[in-house]
């Protein structure tokens, strides 16, 4: 194939490039119009709880749904005219080639963007004291916030892994970022509700992009290195943005008062689309809707061989239609769905209630406090050793080992009491899931068909934080168990997880993801 035109643009239609740049106007307009509002509480500490909303604001809140709306619609692909030449060609990834420049400047635009998406949920914990003061709400009350956050990023994850298999990743990622800059708006809400509110579409936009970057790295980078990409990008990310929200908030909380955690959404919001002439639309999702010349285009900057293959019927499909259920995935998707709630559970649930127990054991508030600040530092070598097991060693044993860990520390819990030290089974926690996390992503990208990719992982996602929604309602209820109960309940999916995986999980190690489509 070659190309006998310039490569259209990979984003949209040219006729429909004007309706994405005007939604992004219109909702930067929408938030700028909150801030005046915003300003005028800089006498008081910023703090705006039962003012009265202006017009400005009231216009801004008017105009953001619509500027969304309208620059997802210009996101929408343009097709191929000729949709049966996408199965005359195949993508031969460069197996033995070193990395080039283009694939390190996706992964560090990438690790940018799960920063930037993954400060979302993170500052949750950094606004609460401030809203819990301003507004004069209980804990019970408060803990909606990050309930609706987390039902926010189930949402989206599963919505935003069926938009990837139709809109694609590029333009899934962008759309992210489009409403990141609607939901800063939050900085000005006068009323707790309306917080709840924007709680929850933040939360859908932060768990609508984390899975999009996976299944876009997975079909973009060598498969010789695929592995260690995955796991590394995913793990910088994570503990990138919990190190930039808490520096964040230290910075300037103490001049600007809490809510500008959330006016934060607008420059990085913005930063992430206007770093998407770096970030590449999938080559391979290119092909599926016959945009062959823009296919071409990414190929040939990422090193990529194309060439002719044999045209076989069973490789005629519609890539849009639903597969049905296939045997072959339900085992594998059951492990991981498992796995991916127990990582709520335990990350959501038992980590967030131990420092009070711990303190009703006679440990003293800095012993608790200090043994989940560590988490971060912990976490960071933790992401290296994933990516070198995951790369070198093997990705399913890797992905069981994290879950056996995890299972480990879980188990630790039920050890805890006078005289004995929490360190072992808090740091067994803290390794396990943080390395569960950095590879549960990354392997399930790995273990999908291209038609399905983006729903499978965006369910796995969903599946995650499904764990802490669990969690979170157990605390507006006043139902949370006592801790060494909790440790038993979660034991079990645990168990069942490593059970699952070992039976039904694939290696994938430098495996060629075109034989999934087989």
């Amino acid at each position: 194939m070659t190309a006998q035109t310039p490569a259209h643009h990979v984003l949209a239609d040219r006729k429909r490039l004007w309706a994405f740049w005007l939604g992004c106007l219109v909702v930067t307009a929408g938030v700028i119009l909150h801030v005046p509002m915003y300003l005028m509480g800089a006498d008081i500490g910023y703090q705006l709880a039962g003012m009265k909303m202006d017009l400005g604001m009231t216009v801004g809140m008017l105009i953001i749904p619509p500027g969304c709306a309208l620059a997802g619609w210009g996101l929408l692909p343009r097709r191929g005219v000729d949709h049966h030449l996408e199965h005359t060609i195949e993508v031969t990834p460069p197996e033995d080639a070193p990395l080039s420049a283009a694939h390190w400047g996706l992964m560090l635009v990438l690790v940018v963007a799960l920063i930037i998406d993954i400060m979302k949920p993170a500052s949750l914990g950094f606004v609460v004291p401030g809203m819990i003061k301003e507004y004069g709400v209980t804990k019970a009350m408060v803990a909606w916030l990050p309930f609706a956050a987390l039902t926010g990023t189930v949402a989206g994850s599963i919505i935003w892994g069926a938009l990837a298999d139709v809109f694609g990743r590029r333009a899934s990622i962008l759309l992210s970022a489009v409403m990141f800059v609607g939901t800063s708006i939050c900085g000005a809400m006068p009323d707790f509700w309306w917080n709840v509110i924007m709680c929850f579409m933040m939360g859908a936009a932060a768990g609508g992009l984390l899975p999009v970057v996976y299944a876009l790295l997975a079909e973009t980078m060598p498969s010789k290195h695929r592995g260690w990409a995955l796991v590394l990008v995913g793990g910088l990310g994570a503990v990138g943005g919990y190190l930039a929200s808490s520096g964040c908030s230290a910075w300037l909380q103490p001049v600007f008062g809490w809510r500008i955690m959330w006016f934060l959404n607008l420059p990085t919001g913005l930063i992430l689309i206007a770093l998407s002439g770096f970030i590449p639309e999938s080559a391979k999702f290119l092909m599926a809707i016959g945009r062959l010349d823009a296919a071409h285009a990414v190929m040939k900057r990422f090193g990529s061989v194309v060439r002719e293959k044999e045209d076989r019927p069973e490789d005629h499909h519609h890539v849009l239609t639903p597969p049905p259920v296939e045997r072959r995935f339900m085992g594998k998707t059951a492990a991981l769905s498992i796995a991916a709630v127990a990582w709520g559970l335990v990350n959501f649930g038992l980590l967030l209630w131990l420092p009070a127990e711990l303190v009703a054991e006679g440990h003293s508030v800095g012993v608790s406090s200090q043994l989940l600040a560590k988490s971060a530092l912990i976490a960071f070598p933790t992401v290296f050793v994933c990516a070198f097991l995951y790369s070198r060693w093997s990705t399913k044993w890797s992905m069981a080992a994290t879950i056996a860990v995890s299972a480990l520390g879980v188990a630790g819990v039920l050890t805890i009491g006078p005289g004995v030290s929490p360190v072992l089974p808090v740091a067994l926690m803290i390794i396990g899931t943080n390395g569960l996390l950095a590879i549960l992503l990354p392997y399930t990208a790995e273990s999908f068909p291209l038609r399905i990719r983006g729903r499978a992982t965006g369910w796995v996602a969903a599946c995650s934080k499904s764990g802490g929604l669990i969690a979170q309602l157990l605390g507006i209820l006043a139902a949370v168990p006592p801790l060494k109960v909790a440790a038993l309940m979660i034991i079990a999916p645990l168990a069942l997880a490593l059970a699952l995986v070992a039976w039904f999980g694939t290696e994938t190690r430098g495996r060629d993801l075109r034989e999934l489509e087989r």
